[in-house]
């Protein structure tokens, strides 16, 4: 080896090592920065799955208790369950205006005096009656028809022929007409009504709506009053048919009748005094769960969907409506669910005639699987680190509430949802959806975040 370069090497060695220590000294700084600045980026986006874990229930271990009833299979009920049969002939019955016509009689006419002719009576626009003859006569609440110079004559559940030979008879027979002049005309002017009240929460001018207004934007307050219904039309299907059709999209699909005779309000009343009884003794234990209201057995419940090859079973006593009694169109705007976690916070109603599953729900808030967008385009869903992407969250919990104010959280797989129908459960009322990252996501990220933000960046600054 040369002399002279020896000094050189030697002098050569401080210069290496100290480039050395350099180079560790900004991997050590790289470091640091590296895991401050990745623990300050997994503060930032949300390490939810590690410090706020949620213990949940597998959904295909749920229970079938906690399941959703499905309702993609119903159909609408037969319309013509709803309404009644009418007779072949008209029937009167008390409230009838009937069209008399005796001749001598109504009116009265003397010995030398000419006939006068009977009136003709046009009925009102909303009418499906044809012009009628004679002079209006009420049937009475006994079903009676009193006519002059004979005693009243019972007419109750008669067709028209029936009263116009009634009422020949009884001229006859009191001999007050010769047979040749007993050809009495009877008609009908005006059919008796029924008073029924309706009531609907449903904004049912057009028996339409949206279910995207079931909260908010809308008035709520009920609509409804008196409506008259037409002999023989006096069922449920005339009653929804005056006042703007079938429920719309904002109201439950059934229709409740409550009835408004004596009987009826003392067994309300009975029933009433007896769940408050039950629920003073449940108040009095305080491990006691308070009882739900049962179904009042005083109401009727029609539903307006069913399963296919079912029908309402109702009888033609069910539907007709008397007067007084109420027909009730319930509002739905408490079946909405929730959403929070990495889905858009906010409340959202479920459809009315079909099914709505997990993966349908995270559609609806605009966060669906696998997406990139969760909380609204921030956070561990969305970019990272000047745009690169991270693992999206692949678990759902969905929070549902249970009896005696319970709760039971229900874990979803997305993959295993996505292959698997049993592991996506159909939504209910009520439900609340968190969407979070799973713990080897969460670290994934953590790992990405890290990197993108700081290592490429010193391997730049090395350069």
């Amino acid at each position: 080896m040369n002399e002279n370069t020896l000094p050189l090497q030697i002098a050569a060695a401080p210069a290496d090592n100290e480039s050395t220590a350099s180079a560790s000294k900004r991997l050590c700084g790289w470091l640091a920065r590296g895991v401050a600045g990745g623990l300050l980026m997994l503060g930032l986006t949300g390490c939810s799955a590690l410090t706020q874990p949620i213990e949940g229930i597998p959904a295909h271990r749920l229970p079938t208790e906690f399941f959703a009833e499905p309702k993609n299979d119903l159909v609408r009920v037969d319309l013509s369950e709803l309404t009644l049969e009418p007779p072949r002939e008209y029937l009167v019955g008390p409230g009838d205006i009937l069209g008399v016509y005796i001749e001598d009689v109504l009116p009265y006419s003397g010995p030398n005096a000419a006939p006068s002719p009977p009136p003709v009576n046009f009925p009102d626009a909303t009418s499906t009656l044809p012009p009628s003859i004679g002079y209006p006569i009420a049937v009475q609440e006994d079903g009676s028809l009193s006519l002059p110079l004979i005693e009243p004559i019972n007419v109750a559940g008669l067709t028209l022929d029936q009263v116009r030979d009634a009422i020949r008879d009884a001229y006859l027979d009191n001999q007050i007409l010769q047979p040749h002049k007993a050809r009495p005309i009877v008609t009908i002017i005006k059919e008796r009504t029924v008073d029924v009240i309706v009531v609907r929460e449903d904004n049912a001018a057009g028996g339409g709506g949206s279910s995207a207004t079931l909260r908010g934007g809308t008035d709520r307050s009920a609509t409804g009053g008196l409506i008259k219904l037409r002999a023989y039309q006096n069922d449920i299907l005339h009653a929804l048919v005056e006042t703007g059709g079938l429920p719309g999209l904002n109201a439950k699909n059934e229709v409740r009748i409550l009835r408004a005779s004596n009987e009826n309000r003392a067994v309300r009343e009975a029933f009433m005094a007896k769940y408050r009884q039950m629920r003073d003794i449940a108040m009095q234990d305080p491990c006691a769960c308070l009882p739900e209201l049962p179904d009042d057995p005083t109401v009727l419940r029609i539903p307006l969907r069913v399963r296919p090859g079912e029908s309402a079973n109702l009888t033609q006593e069910q539907i007709t409506l008397q007067s007084g009694d109420i027909v009730y169109i319930e509002s739905r705007e408490t079946e909405v669910f929730y959403t929070g976690g990495l889905l858009p916070g906010g409340e959202f109603p479920l459809p009315r005639d079909y099914d709505l599953d997990v993966l349908g729900a995270m559609a609806m808030v605009g966060s669906g699987v696998y997406s990139p967008s969760g909380r609204g385009g921030g956070g561990m869903g969305g970019g990272l680190a000047g745009g690169f992407s991270s693992i999206p969250p692949g678990r759902l919990f969905v929070l549902r509430q249970t009896p005696c104010d319970g709760q039971i959280a229900i874990e979803v797989d997305l993959t295993k949802a996505i292959n698997d129908p049993r592991s996506r459960p159909l939504i209910q009322p009520g439900d609340i959806l968190v969407l979070q990252h799973k713990p080897e996501e969460e670290l994934l990220n953590f790992g990405i975040a890290t990197f993108f933000t700081f290592g490429i960046r010193e391997l730049f600054q090395g350069n």
